[in-house]
């Protein structure tokens, strides 16, 4: 028999049809026909140690034996064609197999020998890697170990720019884009750039066990991360994380991740970016022509083998993109205020202790007590120094504080007194501005409501009469220590007091030493 095997060996050698004459010890027609037959139906070296001469005679020269063999050979290339749509198995094509034998009057062969000589024909045209893998059931992702240095045009100094990487495993459809960090919300929007790139979603989604993927992943249980999760939902797919150290579990993006490396990571190492933005513009180039770059293994490219075998079996996008949002979780403090990472947002005040979940998307904050939205607020797109605070959200002594003016200070002294109304107008004047003199018109009002208008006026008095700076301080202490009465109450205590009790003892009684 021909050693075919020698053949196809040396022809992917590049010997010459004379040198591989000489080493098989053949015609040059033989050896003419076996490389045409092999360039014909994709044979290429190297192959499987099992595949035989015999192996390789019955697939390049079928007719050979045509009238030898009386079993009907299946459509193997149908067959491949066929399993690689959702539900199709090896079982189920072998039965329509031996209805068309049938029909046929001719012998068909077991499934044992029908599912070998499949096996058989694969393995020889390098087919296997489409059979593990339907058309539209996962889209597997994950970030490049290689970074893209990026440089700020003011300073020079050097950052890094990190590649994520999606791939269909059926049609090694790939998106990739580049992100200036590896945070939750540039990994959900990269997927959410990756699907509307690929035109659909996979029924499954395998990322790799990164923090923004999984909390943890043991072997008992997943917790995936909640933003991730709320992606899934939105577009209708599943979420399975390839195990914890199992690269083979999405051996397809590593492939393709270390594909993407070299094709445009080491294809742009000559080239000087000063933006994230001009790194998306070159990556997006080379994406072009790694997806339009021809398979060496089989014919057409990534992007004709995903419209023509994958594409009709992706599920179809919702009508509006998913809008990134990550979750965090907060202990409310004492300022009632809650953090997106930049800026400061209010909650209400009745929630101080509290732990709360906190929802940030591109726009807007969002605060869930218990699984209800207790505040919303629109994301400040810049940093803030000043927090972003509802009026709802505070305490009442908050919000009068907020409240106040100076004319609502001038109008509450008018109706206190004189008095009063001079200290109020030298808050208000002591300072560059008269929001400095708010604080202690604000506490003057609170000592008039605790000690009432006549006592606060009759204290002012006091303090006017032995200066023209009157404070706080001085004006609280008055009235604490009793030294200022309202003359009706005094009189009506001393009329009181007479009367109940009668003559009263005076000092001397009650003096050391005193007579008794």
């Amino acid at each position: 028999m021909v050693n075919y095997r020698e053949i196809l060996r040396l022809h992917s050698m590049g010997q010459s049809q004379r040198n591989i004459r000489s080493a098989v010890h053949c015609s040059d027609h033989t050896v003419r026909a076996v490389v045409d037959e092999a360039a014909k139906r994709g044979v290429q070296w190297p192959l499987d140690a099992d595949v035989t001469n015999a192996d390789l005679e019955l697939l390049l020269f079928p007719d050979k034996y045509k009238n030898i063999s009386i079993y009907v050979e299946p459509d193997y290339q149908y067959i491949h064609r066929e399993l690689a749509k959702p539900g199709v198995t090896i079982t189920l094509l072998w039965e329509e197999y031996c209805q068309q034998c049938y029909e046929a009057g001719k012998k068909h062969y077991m499934l044992t020998q029908f599912g070998y000589k499949y096996r058989k024909w694969a393995r020889v045209t390098k087919a296997t890697m489409r059979i593990q893998h339907k058309p539209g059931d996962a889209i597997q992702v994950d970030w490049a170990g290689d970074t893209i240095p990026v440089f700020d045009p003011a300073t020079g100094e050097q950052s890094a720019a990190y590649l994520f990487v999606a791939v269909l495993p059926c049609s090694y459809y790939v998106y990739a884009e580049a992100c200036d960090d590896m945070r939750t919300e540039n990994w959900l929007n990269c997927h959410v750039h990756a699907f509307s790139y690929f035109g659909g979603v996979a029924r499954l989604l395998i990322p790799d066990n990164c923090k923004t993927a999984t909390t943890s992943n043991t072997r008992y249980e997943t917790v995936l991360n909640r933003s991730y999760q709320e992606l899934a939902e939105y577009y209708g797919t599943a979420i399975v994380p390839a195990r914890v150290r199992r690269p083979q579990d999405k051996s397809s993006v590593e492939a393709s991740v270390r594909f993407a490396e070299t094709w445009i990571v080491a294809a742009l190492r000559d080239r000087k970016f000063f933006s994230v933005r001009e790194v998306n513009e070159a990556v997006a180039e080379k994406l072009e022509e790694l997806n339009n770059r021809e398979f060496k293994q089989r014919t057409g490219t990534r992007r004709s083998a995903y419209l023509e075998e994958e594409c009709a079996y992706m599920l179809p996008l919702p009508a509006v993109p998913f809008e990134a949002a990550v979750w965090s979780f907060a202990k409310v403090p004492n300022d009632y205020l809650v953090s997106d990472g930049r800026n400061k947002y209010s909650v209400p005040y009745n929630l101080i202790g509290e732990k709360v979940d906190i929802r940030v998307t591109k726009n807007t904050v969002e605060v869930f007590f218990h699984g209800s939205r207790v505040a919303s607020h629109r994301r400040l797109q810049t940093l803030q120094r000043d927090p972003l605070v509802k009026l709802e959200h505070m305490p009442e002594a908050h919000q009068k504080y907020l409240t106040y003016n100076e004319d609502d200070f001038k109008v509450w002294a008018m109706s206190a007194g004189p008095m009063t109304e001079k200290v109020v107008q030298h808050f208000l004047e002591s300072g560059n501005a008269a929001e400095q003199g708010y604080k202690a018109c604000a506490s003057l009002t609170k000592l008039g409501e605790r000690y009432g208008k006549k006592r606060l006026e009759a204290a002012c008095a006091r303090i006017m009469a032995f200066g023209t700076t009157p404070s706080i301080r001085n004006i609280s202490s008055f009235l604490k220590n009793g030294q200022i009465r309202q003359p009706e109450t005094v009189s009506q205590d001393k009329t009181a007091d007479t009367n109940r009790y009668g003559i009263t003892r005076g000092a001397a009684y009650f003096r050391k030493g005193g007579d008794r």
